[in-house]
């Protein structure tokens, strides 16, 4: 592998954990708990590779409409883990952050998020974003209330508007766009997840669902993006 040809920041769908399960004629539940272990092995090879942004989809704001015994098991296995990995978190020195609206998420799992990243706003090693109650739509729209708000308040000239500007509007901000989007389980869309800063990143899709996304096939969809050729709409060899 070229390790002058990392991407910085990779997003991935993290799809397929209810398939998973049923196929196994196990209950959905456990296909989200085998998820769960699953971002652990990818997070490590994230941070062996040196990737500087890893974005999770973790939770979209269309999840509420799943069985509440399912949304209630997939909050209680978040905040457990959040909890439980927060030693390795330092000790690997990543910066949690979590992307989406904070309204509409439970108390306690929202405090768990903020307690969590506070513990580590100061580490300076991967950026692990994880986008929850997250819809990309909703995301433009806020971004776009934020750039009406400074325009009314005299903090922002609208001629100044640009990309560049706009971008910092959003949850991101700050941040690169992604160089690389991932999706599991076969399903090849981006299901209204970062479509701004989608713009020009490659696409890889597995056909693997999420349980079984290894270390090894994380590492194959890093590769195939270092065989592209990424031209932003420029010709070829120019």
């Amino acid at each position: 592998m070229d390790t002058q040809k990392i991407p910085q920041h990779v997003a991935i769908i993290m799809d397929g954990n209810g398939r998973w399960a049923e196929r196994r004629k196990m209950p959905r539940t456990q296909g989200h708990l085998e998820g769960v272990k699953r971002v652990a092995e990818i997070v490590d090879v994230a941070v062996e590779l040196g990737i500087k942004v890893l974005t999770l989809y973790t939770f979209s704001q269309e999840n509420w409409k799943r069985p509440e015994a399912e949304v209630s098991m997939l909050m209680q296995t978040i905040c457990k883990a959040l909890d439980l990995k927060s030693g390795e978190l330092m000790r690997l020195n990543i910066q949690l952050r979590f992307i989406g609206r904070r309204e509409g998420v439970p108390a306690h799992v929202l405090k768990q998020f903020e307690r969590t990243a506070k513990l580590t706003s100061k580490n300076t090693g991967l950026i692990l974003n994880l986008a929850f109650n997250y819809s990309s739509r909703t995301e433009i729209l806020d971004g776009v209330r934020k750039v009406v708000e400074d325009v009314k308040a005299g903090a922002f000239d609208l001629e100044d508007l640009d990309e560049e500007s706009f971008s910092r509007s959003l949850y991101t901000k700050g941040l690169p766009d992604p160089d690389l989007l991932i999706r599991t389980s076969g399903e090849q869309r981006i299901s209204n997840f970062l479509l701004w800063q989608l713009s020009y990143a490659e696409f890889y899709f597995a056909e693997s669902c999420w349980p079984d996304f290894t270390g090894e096939e994380f590492r194959k969809a890093i590769a195939e993006y270092q065989h592209r050729e990424r031209r932003f709409g420029d010709v070829a060899g120019v």
